[in-house]
């Protein structure tokens, strides 16, 4: 379906894997708080059955998409595939978005007006009034100390560049030669900012508020923070 009207015309990309007890609570959640978005849920092959689900949620509400995906192959594949199937449709503000409520629909609005004067839209934990809840202080300090690494190393001034809640104009999306994208988790995350910062898009953080998930396991990994120190000189050396 292509929108027809500017009132359709953003979509919220939510990529997930065994997310069963979240996905309708965050799809009910996001509609509620702007009620005239529409929601891509980009499914990995979940074991326990959250496809079936986003099937049976999409069936009854036009406002909601499935794209059913062949086996686990990391969050940037999933949100590349899910951006190419926003571009495709037309849509024109694409999110970035998780479905475990670490991302409050309630910053959703604020987000979609600001992307009328800026070219990404970063929820951010570390500006002034943003902040983390519930997270122990091992996490506190490798979140922190990564960013600093990564914006010492990159030499730009984006204050949270593992932020995974953004809205992207789609013009963006466009510039950013999303097949030569590889990196999953963070290394996905720091380069995609990386790449807009670099081209001189308009760039705009704005504070939120960041809990830990309730349900469900964290997709973090040792491998996925690896490759994001790893990642950050290889984006620095090439330009």
């Amino acid at each position: 379906m292509t929108p027809s009207d500017s009132a359709d015309r953003v979509l919220i990309v939510i990529p997930t894997y065994n997310e069963l007890d979240n996905l309708q609570p965050i799809t009910a959640a996001v509609l509620a708080a702007v009620p005239q978005v529409h929601i891509l849920v980009v499914d990995d092959s979940s074991p326990d059955g959250t496809g079936a689900l986003a099937d049976q949620l999409a069936a009854a509400d036009p406002r909601i998409h499935v794209l059913h995906r062949h086996g686990k192959e990391g969050l940037g594949k999933a949100y590349v595939a899910g951006f190419k199937w926003a571009m495709a449709r037309g849509y024109d503000k694409i999110f970035e978005m998780d479905a475990d409520f670490s991302h409050d629909p309630k910053y959703l609005a604020e987000m979609i007006r600001q992307a009328d004067f800026y070219d990404l839209v970063i929820g951010s934990r570390y500006v002034q009034g943003g902040g983390t809840t519930d997270w122990t202080l091992p996490r506190k300090l490798i979140s922190r100390g990564g960013g600093l690494y990564a914006r010492t190393v990159l030499g730009i001034g984006v204050q949270d560049l593992t932020a995974g809640f953004m809205v992207w104009r789609r013009h963006v999306l466009e510039a950013l030669e999303l097949d030569s994208i590889g990196a999953a988790g963070y290394g996905f995350q720091i380069e995609m900012k990386y790449r807009t910062v670099k081209r001189g898009f308009r760039v705009l953080e704005i504070p939120i508020a960041f809990p830990d998930r309730q349900v469900g396991e964290s997709k973090m990994s040792s491998g996925i923070f690896a490759e994001a120190l790893t990642l950050v000189w290889k984006l620095r050396l090439g330009g």
